[in-house]
């Protein structure tokens, strides 16, 4: 397996799981199609230029997490903080 699939894998499971658990939006198939051929293309990316692709596959990542991939479906992180800001009320 090429070193940027697990960062592009994490980064559709962790937009999917967010979207469809923690906000009970419909599923939205694009986001494992997306993911697969994201996964394929930087797999075959990555035999050309790999220390590049690895870090755009962690870059990708990182801002998945902080960005609205979606103008509805808050982001993971702000999803993160409003789960904590309840416990500590």
């Amino acid at each position: 397996m090429a070193r940027s699939t697990g960062p592009i894998l994490a980064m559709g499971t962790i937009t999917l799981a967010n979207r469809v658990i923690v906000n009970r939006q419909p599923m939205d198939w694009r986001i494992p199609v997306a993911t697969g051929l994201a996964a394929g293309a930087f797999a075959l990316m990555e035999k050309g230029w790999e220390a590049g692709t690895v870090a755009t596959a962690w870059l990708a990542l990182v801002i998945s997490l902080f960005i609205r991939l979606d103008p509805t479906v808050p982001s993971p992180i702000e999803q993160f903080t409003q789960f904590t800001e309840g416990i500590r009320t």
